[in-house]
């Protein structure tokens, strides 16, 4: 079968939130040059946000073993989803993965379930796994950023977009939400910034002390500190508003994701770490400011204003996979500190001047 033909197509990206943001572009261009329906395999930490990629049709939630995610499931599972994913017909699948990943295992439960065209990158030959086999040359060969690794992934089987920017839908109120914040003291009409600090992964954490040291000054600049985050982080948040002191305030838990989602295209500056928000945040070209952990250099924000302060992982916290190892021996021998409060406020001060009126929107 030709991939002009493929009406049914199997997208798997089993990985984080981000990373599903990250691959839109990749698969609106599934959508668009083969008019094809779209069934995404994503993980249960991800699925929240396909109502909000207009791109996707339909998914199936399923935790791999053999990704980082919430839950393990058990290994009889494994025939379940082979099974759902038989029962979808599907024409083709493509598989997602960043440079350090091996595709292979996927590979597989596409094969058992008679998926006859399977294309994505690998590094060693798949044979039968994998017909549409691209050779992955990163990051050896130059490393890219993980949209356009998408991007020219989909391009060997002829797939193309016009339109290669990160998309989400917005379907909230910025009214209403403004009218729910101000029950907590929170004026939206006023300026005011969002400081995101969880991490999913603790090589990637800004220490909560120097976050604080952030809160305060914005204060003092005349900025209303919203601190954001899952409700497990919510003990954190509030930690961290009870150093900053007035003028901040902890809404970690407060905001579901289209809320959360309203809120970041509205604001008019986002410090986050290097975590799915960034990626929220790209879809709207808010202005946004990363401590970014010298981990995968795939992941910074594409095509938006941003400032990308960097830090070394700490040694003991080191991923074990050599691909990474190699990133690290090429990219990240010297040791880099972590970014002090005065460089993100600089930073704030250079993103900020020009973003002030998205407060009053």
């Amino acid at each position: 079968m030709k991939w002009q033909n493929c009406k049914k197509i199997l997208v798997i990206r089993p990985d984080n939130m981000g990373d599903l943001i990250m691959s839109g572009p990749a698969i609106r261009a599934l959508k668009e040059t083969f008019n094809a329906h779209i069934t995404v395999l994503t993980s249960g930490m991800a699925k929240n946000i396909i109502a909000h990629m207009p791109e996707i049709d339909d998914s199936i939630i399923f935790d791999l073993p053999w990704v980082k995610t919430a839950d393990t499931p058990q290994p009889e599972m494994l025939n379940e989803v082979v099974a759902t994913i038989k029962q979808g017909n599907f024409d083709a699948a493509v598989i997602f993965t960043v440079l350090s990943q091996n595709p292979l295992p996927t590979a597989m439960l596409a094969y058992l379930a008679g998926i006859p065209q399977v294309l994505a990158y690998c590094r060693e030959n798949p044979y039968q796994l994998i017909n549409c086999w691209v050779p992955d040359k990163e990051p050896y060969d130059g490393i890219k950023h993980q949209v356009q690794r998408d991007l020219d992934l989909v391009a060997h089987v002829g797939a193309y977009t016009n339109n290669n920017v990160l998309s989400l839908l917005s379907d909230h109120n910025f009214s209403d939400l403004t009218q729910k914040l101000q029950a907590y003291n929170i004026e939206l009409q006023k300026p005011w910034v969002i400081l995101h600090a969880g991490v999913s992964e603790l090589k990637r954490q800004y220490p909560l002390h120097e976050w604080a040291l952030v809160g305060k000054e914005l204060v003092e600049l005349g900025y209303q500190v919203l601190l954001t985050g899952a409700s497990s982080e919510k003990a954190m948040t509030d930690d961290l508003q009870e150093s900053i002191g007035a003028g901040s305030f902890s809404v970690a838990g407060l905001l579901p994701l289209n809320e959360f989602i309203c809120l970041v295209e509205h604001s008019p500056l986002l410090i986050s770490v290097n975590t799915g928000t960034i990626h929220i945040a790209a879809a709207f070209k808010t202005p946004t400011i990363v401590l970014y952990a010298q981990t995968n250099p795939q992941h910074t924000p594409w095509n938006t204003p941003a400032a990308i302060l960097e830090f070394s992982v700490p040694q003991h916290l080191k991923s074990k996979n050599e691909v990474i190892r190699f990133l690290d021996r090429k990219l990240y021998s010297q040791p880099v500190p972590l970014p002090s409060p005065a460089q993100i406020l600089d930073a704030a001060r250079q993103l900020l001047p020009k973003q002030v009126e998205k407060a009053s929107l």
